[in-house]
């Protein structure tokens, strides 16, 4: 009979201490195959967290408020709330990160303080040196002739994840490349006379004209030569996302398009898709098929420290279990990067590929309500992936904290522990301030030294409305000087050897997995899943009863019921029992989902996941990552009960 393919709208609607105990291990873990082949787990290793320094706190935002008595260096001052502080990446020299950050209080021109004012770019020293004027910091852009900067709108936003090339000359920062020329950014003969601040432009139409395609979420490959981005869509008021790979190429004198100015263009563009790829899921007559080798990159989130692999979050390995996949740019092979019951996104691997530094929500357990039990497959994920990974916030506030695991993952020593990685801040007391204090969250992203004996990661407070008030966590005071908001925290892993370094080749414009883009061409579909019963076999035993149900228009899928009858994908975790999901979307960014929840297992664990009394009614918005709840889902995993978070906490 002919096959039917579809593939799973997964995770595109995202918008956005060492775990080795004397247990018998983490309570059904999904095992890895030829898990006994794989190398033993490393154990603990000494990692020591400080703080490192950035300009002063005025506590008078308005012009002149950033007085000599505040910086007697008149190098400029932020805000407690309004920095906008994010931290990039090492320097190719491994004692200097990039950061971008809002200044404030300048005084007018033209006092020559007057250019430390609004976003700009700055480098930090990380050994504990200063710069000629005193300073432990250098701002990069302040100060660059207009002339220089010509199309830069100066938005608060526009210099996410700086990202310094290994040339030392040059940084990515959010849709611009900022460029000293043939100067080192550290030295001294890096002025603002010499830097420039070049737009990136995607061309998306035939002739060329116009401004080019809005980019979100990039990510330079380590040759230097090539980035990574993300374009959203809107289609049927549906939010969607394609991942891309691309050329960057100098254009010094563009004749179309705009801005009229010296720019980059992305050229040679790949979209990360093929329609006619195998699908995650296919259906033959009346039995369903999932294909983990499927690419389905839903969010590009990196590329791989070799330069060989496109890390991404795409279709979930386990229900519930948002984690990051890699695809070999050449071969297309799959692998599952990390394989926690918690929500991971941000990663960053180091130069010679054998470690993975993440932000994970594990060290709270908020996730495991939905994802503690294992072994699920991705069913009724079809309607709810967005949903689910939203629940990992509360509004502003991430529960992201850094952690290191090697390339071979999650595994179990000979003695029985669970070797999960290693919280990098795990040491401290946890009082107010400390490297682990949980008001602190962790951010996007954390980044390796080239040498992988550092990470390099900021973090941010929490602050009302999500403390205090209807918000069941008190708010607190930060102790950080002026009361700031954010800070940049450094990791060195001091028992490490640093690595030799060497260059990484330009690649291949061409992936052969993936779909040159034409501008202007149409965006292509996700196809949905057909309605329909079916059977879905599992890889070690058992079976599943799947009824994918349309909604009430008949318009897209709107429900999900399964019955598991002892099955299993991976010989450790036997499934039981029926799970029923429905979801609506009343606009593009929310979601309303209704779910039945009665199932068992056995194994290696015993585990249940249960809806109570009138069942678990949730709402989330993809935008304010705000989680109300009626009704209970609650999972237990060998005895230890994990509940869903309070409204609004």
């Amino acid at each position: 009979m002919r096959s039917a393919y579809f593939t799973t709208a997964a995770t595109i609607l995202a918008l956005l201490g060492c775990h080795a105990g004397p247990s018998a291990g983490l309570p059904g873990t999904y095992r890895r195959s030829a898990e006994a082949a794989l190398p033993p787990p490393p154990e603990p290793e000494p990692i020591e967290v400080v703080e490192l320094p950035i300009p002063p706190v005025t506590p008078n935002e308005a012009e002149g408020g950033c007085t000599l008595e505040v910086n007697p260096h008149g190098t400029g001052c932020i805000g407690a709330t309004s920095s906008n502080l994010m931290s990039g990446n090492f320097l190719p020299d491994g004692k200097h990160v990039t950061a971008s950050m809002v200044y404030t209080g300048a005084p007018a021109a033209p006092d020559p303080a007057s250019i430390y004012t609004g976003l700009q770019l700055i480098i930090v020293k990380v050994d504990g040196t200063l710069f000629p004027n005193g300073d432990p910091w250098k701002c990069i852009t302040c100060g660059v002739p207009a002339d220089q900067q010509v199309s830069f709108n100066g938005s608060t936003t526009d210099y996410q994840y700086p990202q310094a090339f290994t040339d030392g000359i040059r940084v990515l920062a959010g849709a611009w490349i900022i460029d000293c020329g043939s100067e080192q950014l550290t030295s001294a003969e890096c002025t603002p006379d010499k830097v420039h601040i070049y737009p990136l432009r995607w061309n998306v139409t035939p002739d060329g004209s116009g401004a080019g395609g809005t980019i979100r979420e990039l990510r330079k490959h380590p040759d230097d030569v090539h980035i990574s981005f993300n374009a959203l869509t809107i289609s049927g008021g549906t939010v969607g996302q394609f991942g891309y790979f691309a050329r960057l190429q100098f254009n010094p004198s563009p004749t179309t398009g705009t801005p009229l100015t010296p720019r980059y263009d992305l050229v040679n563009v790949t979209r990360l898709y093929d329609p006619n790829g195998p699908p995650n899921m296919a259906i033959d007559g009346n039995n369903l098929t999932i294909n983990t080798q499927a690419i389905t990159v839903g969010e590009v989130r990196g590329l791989s420290g070799l330069g060989n692999q496109i890390d991404y979050v795409g279709s979930s390995f386990e229900s519930c279990n948002i984690d990051i996949s890699g695809v070999n740019l050449i071969t297309g092979e799959v692998v599952r990067v990390t394989s926690g019951p918690e929500y991971v996104d941000p990663v960053d691997t180091s130069s010679d590929g054998n470690w993975i530094a993440l932000m994970d929500t594990t060290t709270d357990n908020r996730m495991m309500f939905l994802a503690g039990m294992r072994g699920i497959p991705p069913l009724v994920d079809l309607l709810i992936t967005g949903a689910v990974s939203s629940v990992r916030n509360n509004g502003l506030r991430r529960f992201f904290q850094p952690w290191i695991i090697d390339r071979y993952g999650e595994r179990y020593y000979d003695d029985g522990r669970y070797y999960q990685g290693q919280r990098v801040n795990g040491v401290g007391d946890g009082s107010p301030g400390s490297v682990n204090d949980d008001y602190w969250n962790a951010m996007a992203d954390p980044k390796w030294s080239l040498d992988g004996t550092r990470i390099v990661y900021f973090q941010t407070f929490t602050v009302a409305p999500d403390c205090g008030g209807v918000n069941p966590l008190p708010c607190r005071n930060s102790t950080e000087p002026g009361g700031r908001t954010r800070r940049i925290m450094m990791a060195t892993l001091t028992s490490r050897k640093p690595l030799q370094w060497e260059p990484v080749p330009p690649v291949s414009d061409v992936i052969p997995w993936g779909t040159p883009y034409v501008p202007g061409s149409a965006l292509p579909t996700r196809a949905s899943v057909p309605a329909g019963n079916y059977t879905l076999a599992g890889q070690v035993s058992g079976y599943a009863e799947v009824a994918f149900i349309m909604n009430q228009a008949n318009t897209s899928l709107g429900t999900v019921a399964v019955t598991y009858h002892n099955y299993s994908d991976n010989g450790n975790n036997y499934i039981f029992g029926t799970e029923q999901v429905s979801a609506v979307y009343p606009n593009a960014t929310l979601t309303h989902v209704d779910w039945y929840s009665d199932l068992h297992s056995t194994g290696i664990s015993n585990s249940s996941k249960i809806t109570g009394p009138g069942d678990f009614h949730f709402d989330v918005d993809l935008n304010e990552n705000l989680f109300y709840a009626n009704g209970t889902l609650t999972t237990i995993v060998d005895g230890i009960v994990y509940k869903q978070p309070a409204n609004r906490s």
